[in-house]
């Protein structure tokens, strides 16, 4: 009897062991088994950086962050004093031409030829000045303590003055001897080349007010009202919403199906929502982008591909940055 009942235990023991291991084999199967590859990408958009040819102060922003805008709408306004007075030497040469230009065509008296002779005098004390001081700034530049900026300004002052007075000599020329046609033809491409001068002019002052190119969304502002701002020196970046897609880095090992114009579907998290894209540019991201380094005989390194794929239909609510997750 006791034969018997030991014997009942063994068996019941032996099959709680087979069922222990059993139940463990099973939950390590499952907690073991490889599961769906995630590769996580991130939304894009388009940008495009607002400057200004001219440097200035920022006077004042017609926009916010976040606020869309679009296309012609006035962002921001500059203060340059500068080109405003470069403004108005412009149309003071633009006077003068025009006055020459009267004088050729109307012939000159004594007092005009006197006044141009002393202008012509004038303008070649202007060009000793100027050449003195070039020679002594390029002294200085060539024994290193004057910087290249300053013999460049020095060197087109110098030209200026020159050419300032090569004008004189002419005007003065035409007074004494009298205008020829050639001379009226003359003085009138003067006036014609000081009209071009103001036209430029006023065409920097029109880069003083910043316009949008292009519908979007102000995604981020550089300087504060009151700041400097050098030519070309970005200000503000717009967000062209409208134009959006997605980024993956993907192993090398997971682009199956993840070809040239192949459609496939991603779930973003932010809204909880399923989208297709369409892949339209893959492109290996280079060797420092390999995933997994040559080890063993047989294996190979798996690189990582940059691929991009864009929306098929338009997502409510997608911003740039948003994750977005694919399952292999």
């Amino acid at each position: 009897m006791d034969t018997k009942s030991q014997n009942s235990n063994m068996l019941l023991a032996f099959l709680t062991l087979t069922g222990v291991i059993a139940i463990v084999a099973l939950v390590g199967f499952f907690m073991l088994r490889k599961g769906p590859e995630i590769v996580q990408g991130q939304a894009e958009v388009t940008e495009y950086r607002v400057s200004s040819k001219v440097p200035g102060r920022i006077l004042e922003f017609r926009v916010k962050e976040g606020q869309s805008v679009q296309a012609g709408d006035t962002l921001a306004i500059l203060e340059a004093p500068d080109v405003q007075a470069k403004l108005e030497q412009a149309r003071a040469a633009e006077a003068a031409a025009q006055a020459q230009n009267d004088k050729a065509l109307k012939g000159a008296r004594e007092e005009q030829i006197q006044a141009a002779y002393e202008m012509w005098q004038k303008a070649q004390a202007g060009v000793a000045i100027a050449e003195k001081s070039y020679k002594r700034v390029k002294n200085l530049h060539d024994q290193g303590v004057m910087s290249a900026q300053k013999l460049d300004e020095t060197t087109a002052q110098r030209d200026a003055a020159i050419a300032t007075e090569k004008a004189a000599k002419a005007q003065y020329d035409m007074a004494k001897n009298g205008a020829e046609r050639e001379d009226k033809a003359a003085a009138a491409a003067l006036v014609e080349r000081a009209k071009g001068a103001v036209a430029e002019v006023e065409s920097y002052i029109k880069e003083t007010y910043l316009i949008a190119q292009t519908a979007g969304e102000v995604s981020e502002i550089f300087p504060k009202v009151g700041e400097l701002v050098g030519t070309g020196a970005p200000i503000m970046n717009i967000s062209i919403l409208e134009d959006m897609w997605v980024t993956f880095n993907v192993r090398e090992d997971l682009l199956q199906g993840l070809g040239m114009g192949t459609e496939f579907e991603t779930f973003i998290p932010a809204l909880d929502k399923n989208i297709r894209l369409k892949v339209y540019y893959m492109k290996d991201l280079g060797t420092y982008a390999a995933w997994k380094a040559t080890k063993t005989t047989g294996q190979f390194d798996l690189k990582t591909f940059e691929v991009k794929a864009s929306p098929q239909e338009k997502v409510e609510g997608l911003r740039p940055g948003m994750s977005v997750i694919l399952k292999k």
